[in-house]
């Protein structure tokens, strides 16, 4: 699929596609073969638990609030105006502990079956459902750390 020009509404998403993913609003804004971008408002107190994407750089530039990250074991903090950088292969977490929304714009390159996993995800409240649905387009989920 290759991009094509045009302008991407604020506030909306291509073709008024919306997806909820376990709380979490995306709205895809542009998608080509080389890379797929969508805006995301994550609720305070939502999350994206510690995980992998194997053949993919993901980036998000946060627009308001702020995220609390776990990026390769590292805990960090990022704040409206900052980009954070996951490259291909490095586990992240990504969680809204803020007490307020945070708005997000995310990322990724190549944009492989992202958008595709973000269909099937849409909606489903199962974690178990949403980690073997992931896997199935090669996102993996991290074990939760075991109990001190």
């Amino acid at each position: 699929m290759a991009a094509e020009a045009g302008i991407t509404r604020a506030g909306e998403g291509l073709e008024g596609v919306s997806w909820n993913i376990m709380g979490q609003t995306y709205k895809p804004v542009q998608l080509s073969e080389s890379s797929f971008a969508f805006d995301t408002l994550f609720p305070s107190g939502t999350f994206v638990p510690p995980h992998i994407h194997p053949d993919q750089d993901e980036f998000i530039r946060v627009l308001e609030g702020e995220f609390e990250l776990m990026l390769d074991g590292e805990k960090l903090h990022a704040k409206a105006g900052d980009l954070i950088r996951m490259p291909m292969g490095s586990t992240h977490g990504i969680f809204n502990n803020s007490g307020a929304n945070t708005r997000a714009l995310f990322w990724v390159a190549p944009s492989r079956r992202l958008y595709d996993l973000f269909v099937k995800l849409d909606g489903l409240t199962n974690p178990p459902d949403v980690v073997r649905i992931s896997a199935e387009h090669n996102i993996h989920f991290l074990p939760p750390p075991a109990e001190a």
